[in-house]
């Protein structure tokens, strides 16, 4: 079935929805019911919160209509018409208001049951094979949180009762590589409504695991000749009205504080620090191009009600670098971009991904004839590359057009994290130049360019790739040690030593506590071996390894175990 015939069968099934809504709570205000991308919504205005118990009415009054086979009748009314017919429907009433002068007004009706509504709709009610109500979610009228807050029912629609199970598996496999569970499962993050909703609080094992990837991170970018800076993370208001940001980014700025009787604002971003370093002395083109690299934290207001886990926050780590060069450089620079993008996402073990080209919106800043050169310098880029890609006609950020790559997760979703974009507003307002081979000054431009996104955001799409089980090298704990008897806890330990002189993070569990039993606990922490340690290991200078993921693997030396790790840990 097209996306398009899918959209038709869940907006169908939603007004279906809505019928049963009306038949079992008469007292319930309609709102709206679209389709979205994986199946629709219903928002209700009730005088109680839905229960569990009420949905599943709601799905057998549905299929109760369903198997009427009620034709969907479309008919155009009046404006007066419509406002008599919605009398008593204030979100209806609100949506006729908006309508323009002129412009039709349509209705559908089944089985006596009337909906305002475009359209358009399956031919009967009996059409709608498969469907499944998911979840119930408070949700504000229109998304404003000033307006009333509604009963949002969730559900779906497949035209087979077996592309629905597909999907309802794919649900409870999401459900089980949730990254929020496993933060909490894994002791790895938490947020608290004391310090603030969107602000992380990354536990030892959580802070590990990002020391991990942001010393892999430093590393790979000082081997491919970027230059660290760190920045501050206020700065004077001024700051942000020669940014633009105060301009274009404002809703997403917290407000200012005073500090010694002058505004200052949390940063929303690092580059206007990075134009500040670039202006301390005239920079050469010899210099150029210039790579500045930082992790840097930003903050930026997110409404309550979309902060999601680790993937929507209010506070987060950049994984950010600014590249200023010469308009001959941006095609050589976006192609080694595109390499170090390729390069650090297969490292981490996301191969399927999908390539965006973003072009000129609506509004923008610049000339039409800078723009058409750092486009064209963008998809000669990729096409030199040999990427398949997309365009993405008018996505780009009003600064410049851009190379979005959005990886693949194991359940085929897909995730925002690497971005390439051109800029030549900041070095304008900023007036940044170089001296070129004719002493003369000139514009340089700059790139912005994220690897994996945020910190936050890629720990969430790892946690969920792997469910939990994230490989050896990035593993917080790498191996446990557990002594059979107390009389081998001493040798345990020493193993464990051993190991961590060789550079793996290891633990020992010398609890009083059965081995399958801590063998249980290793597996539900997601811990990559186990290393059993009795009276013939003790005897012989092995271990008895147990793999997460293959089981009992025999007895090894020490030594063996650890060459063996090292091959693992490299990606061999």
């Amino acid at each position: 079935m097209e996306n398009g015939d899918l959209d038709i069968l869940r907006h169908s099934t939603a007004h279906v929805m809505a019928h049963a809504v009306r038949n079992l709570f008469p007292e319930a205000k309609i709102a709206i019911g679209p389709a979205i991308e994986d199946g629709f919504y219903y928002d209700f205005d009730v005088p109680k919160p839905f229960s569990p118990e009420d949905l599943e009415r709601i799905s057998e009054e549905m299929r109760r209509i369903i198997d009427s086979r009620s034709p969907f009748v479309r008919k155009e009314i009046t404006r007066q018409e419509a406002l008599e017919l919605f009398k008593d429907e204030p979100y209806k009433l609100e949506l006729i208001n908006e309508i323009p002068e002129g412009e039709p007004i349509t209705v559908y009706e089944e089985g006596g049951f009337v909906d305002l509504c475009r359209g358009p709709h399956l031919q009967h009610t009996g059409e709608i094979k498969a469907f499944k109500l998911l979840s119930v979610a408070g949700a504000y009228w229109r998304g404003n949180e000033r307006n009333p807050m509604l009963q949002r029912i969730y559900g779906t629609a497949f035209p087979t009762q077996e592309e629905l199970d597909e999907y309802l598996h794919k649900l409870e496999e999401a459900e089980r590589r949730d990254h929020r569970r496993l933060g909490k499962d894994l002791d790895l993050f938490s947020i608290h409504d004391e310090a603030g909703p969107g602000l992380v609080h990354w536990h030892p094992k959580g802070a590990l695991l990002r020391k991990l990837i942001e010393d892999f991170w430093r590393d790979e970018h000082l081997a491919n000749g970027y230059e660290l800076v760190m920045t501050p993370h206020i700065a004077r208001g001024d700051l942000w009205r020669i940014s633009g940001h105060e301009e274009f980014f404002a809703e997403n700025m917290y407000e200012p504080m005073l500090v010694d009787g002058v505004p200052y604002r949390i940063k929303p971003m690092n580059c206007p620090f990075h134009m500040l370093i670039y202006k301390t002395r005239v920079r050469s083109y010899k210099e150029l191009p210039i790579r500045w690299a930082e992790l840097g934290t930003v903050y930026r207001y997110e409404r309550s009600g979309v902060l999601h886990g680790l993937l929507r926050v209010r506070g987060f780590t950049q994984d950010d670098a600014h590249i200023i060069c010469t308009r001959d450089q941006l095609n050589s620079e976006t192609r080694r971009v595109i390499g170090f993008v390729m390069k650090m996402l297969r490292r981490f073990g996301f191969e399927d991904y999908h390539v965006y080209l973003s072009t000129k919106p609506e509004h923008y800043v610049g000339s039409d004839e800078v723009w058409e050169e750092a486009t064209r310098a963008l998809r000669e880029s990729l096409d030199e590359e040999g990427l398949d890609y997309d365009v993405d006609e008018g996505g780009g950020a009003f600064y410049g057009p851009k190379i979005d790559v959005k990886i693949r997760d194991a359940l085929g979703r897909e995730w925002q994290c690497s971005t390439i974009q051109v800029d030549f507003n900041e070095p304008e307002r900023f007036d940044i130049t170089y001296v070129g081979q004719d002493n003369a000054h000139h514009r340089p431009i700059m790139i912005h360019r994220a690897l994996l996104g945020s910190m936050e955001r890629f720990v969430a799409v790892l946690l969920e790739h792997y469910a939990g089980a994230l490989p050896l090298w990035l593993s917080p704990v790498q191996a446990v040690v557990l002594p059979i008897a107390d009389r081998h806890v001493e040798y345990a330990h020493k193993t464990a030593d051993a190991l961590r002189a060789a550079g793996f993070r290891v633990t020992v569990d010398d609890r009083n506590e059965k081995t399958g039993f801590k063998i249980r606990e290793a597996q539900l922490q997601k811990i990559p071996y186990m290393l059993i340690v009795g009276d013939r290991e003790q005897q012989a200078g092995t271990v008895s390894v147990r793999s997460r993921s293959e089981g009992d693997k025999g007895s090894v030396p020490i030594a063996e175990l650890i060459e063996q790790l090292k091959r693992e840990s490299a990606g061999a």
